[in-house]
């Protein structure tokens, strides 16, 4: 029986998911669950913010978006997707620029337009996105200055048309982009265009890594985006119930955003903003001291993460004596928290943990409060539409206390991935569970991660998945054999590292190793630390190299802290 079924009823839980609460759920055909109100297509969640008219919605430096402004601007892209690129509803659009206001601007026009927004790491290489452009195949680009010459040449190639935000001073347009600032302004009396969008449709390909190395888009309804969206409200609702308070009253929340936009978490947190009118704050990149300074100058409540930005900023506000202001909810995800964040955030401040993929488009699982505190390990309960099994070998559901894997099923899941049906057969059971690689147990109630199967290092909230390193590895002539894995960190949580074995009379060092992982895969890839030996990695029988025994030698040839 999945746990979601076997909840205790009484309580705060009951009263927002009873028959005819706002988050009372219902079986669909297909058995999995999903919110019984609310929206069902990203178009009708982005269509309701108009009536939040001049409120703050987007912050950065000395630029805001009021909602209004953005929703104006929203519409007017859309209409050009339509009306001047003739795009039309199902076909890809590319999002790859950095924390910019318009890059919301350019991903809620493809919604508003029935497009598929395709968020690409920032972070990327040329090699890097050609692989994903040459998988998605999108009808349209929308990059800023920054990543444009790494898009250019396929854009060339394809004969695919951009739009440049924010282009380079004195940068040419490339052949075939048009510079976003250069389109005018936007008319507010212009709504969105007249495209019918279902719940059934695809909203979004967001590219994850594989055991293959290669990263998949998995893909997301807007009926599964749509409860992405209720996901986090829940979550909130709950917490203030539980603290004795009545969830949607006082100011709405001024969010501080560190994450990408590209990453699934910071979609959590741009749903809980605009469902309520929330005031986002943007930075160019992250610098605790920094952040600080900005939650004092625009009265931050809600702080969200992962742990590595969160133990800089509790740092920050100690060494500087000025405290947290303020910040009412501090929240971490995309790694594991370490215990330093629930013993420096105060008493007055609500710490909250989450666990949320890809695959499930953003948190289904939070820990909150007192909860947190008691049990910082715990990665907390399951929304009313996600269901948990924590699974034996067989897929049969393991008693309370058991270690298994952790499967989920419901509303927000994706529905597999684009183009490569063997790998969502090998993820997704026939009847809709999500295998997701990672060992997890309950206890009173609360889910808790202990382990992966994957082969995967988490570096401050960035999965890298091995195999793709090692394979940047043996592309240089000197490797015969390599093995990659992660080692501990206090802050990212892990970090790469790498041991090379050499052909012999070889001669290159770890230094030109990293350089040559670090011309075909983003920085946060590259290993920081990368060991040359001479004797034959540790293999089992079948040829597989055993990294538990690598592991030990690797951790002991560490720099001491």
């Amino acid at each position: 029986m999945p746990y979601a079924a076997e909840r205790d009823i009484q309580g705060p839980h009951e009263l927002l998911t009873a028959p005819g609460a706002p988050f009372a759920v219902l079986a669909g055909e297909d058995g999995r669950l999903g919110y019984a109100e609310g929206p069902r297509t990203l178009r009708e969640f982005a269509e309701v913010t108009w009536a939040y008219g001049e409120r703050p919605f987007l912050v950065a430096g000395e630029v805001t978006y009021s909602y209004g402004e953005f929703f104006a601007a929203a519409c007017a892209l859309a209409r050009r997707f339509t009306e001047v690129y003739g795009l039309r509803r199902g076909d890809r659009a590319v999002v790859a620029m950095r924390n910019h206001p318009e890059w919301q601007i350019a991903f809620w026009a493809t919604q508003l337009a029935g497009l598929v927004a395709v968020p690409l790491n920032a972070w990327w290489t040329e090699e890097e996105f050609t692989y994903a452009l040459d998988d998605c195949r999108p009808r349209i680009l929308l990059v800023d200055g920054e990543r444009v010459a790494r898009v250019r040449s396929w854009a060339g190639r394809e004969g695919v048309p951009g739009i440049v935000f924010h282009a380079e001073p004195g940068e040419e347009a490339a052949a075939g982009f048009e510079r976003y600032e250069e389109l005018g302004p936007a008319d507010p009396a212009l709504g969105p265009p007249e495209v019918e969008v279902r719940p059934g449709d695809d909203a979004t390909i967001i590219y994850t890594s594989g055991t293959t190395g290669r990263p998949k888009g998995a893909v997301a309804t807007h009926f599964a985006q749509a409860g992405a969206a209720q996901n986090p409200r829940y979550h909130a609702a709950l917490a203030a119930l539980e603290r004795g308070l009545v969830p949607g009253q006082g100011p709405a929340p001024v969010t501080l955003a560190t994450f990408p936009f590209f990453h699934v978490a910071a979609f959590t947190a741009v749903y809980s903003a605009m469902a309520v009118g929330g005031t986002l704050v943007l930075m160019r990149k992250w610098d605790a001291r920094e952040a600080l300074r900005l939650i004092h100058r625009h009265r931050v409540t809600h702080y969200g993460g992962v742990p590595t930005t969160a133990l800089g900023l509790l740092r920050a506000a100690a060494e500087t004596g000025l405290g947290l202001g303020p910040l009412t909810h501090l929240s971490t995800g995309g790694a594991a928290a370490p215990p330093g964040i629930v013993a420096g955030c105060p008493e007055e401040v609500e710490p909250r943990n989450g666990y949320g993929l890809t695959e499930t488009s953003g948190g289904v699982l939070a820990n909150c409060g007192d909860s947190y505190r008691r049990l910082p390990g715990s990665v907390g309960t399951p929304t009313p539409a996600t269901e948990v099994r924590i699974a034996g070998p067989d897929g049969r559901a393991l008693p309370d206390g058991e270690v298994g894997e952790l499967w989920l099923r419901g509303q927000s899941l994706v529905r597999g991935y684009w183009g490569d049906p063997a790998a969502t057969a090998a993820a997704f059971t026939e009847d809709g569970w999500f295998r997701t690689g990672d060992l997890a147990t309950v206890r009173e109630g609360l889910v808790s991660v202990v382990d992966r199967l994957k082969d995967m290092v988490v570096r401050g909230g960035e999965n890298v998945y091995c195999v793709e390193v090692e394979t940047a590895l043996f592309g240089h002539p000197d490797v015969a054999d390599a093995a990659v894995l992660g080692v501990p960190h206090p802050e990212l949580g892990e970090e790469v590292a790498a041991v090379v074995r050499l052909h012999p009379g070889a001669t290159a060092g770890p230094e030109e190793l990293r350089a040559h992982v670090g011309r075909s895969l983003a920085a946060f890839k590259v290993p920081a630390h990368l060991l040359v030996r001479d004797e034959p990695l540790p293999r089992n029988a079948t040829g597989k190299v055993l990294k538990r025994e690598l592991r030990a030698g690797v951790e002991a040839a560490l720099p001491s802290s």
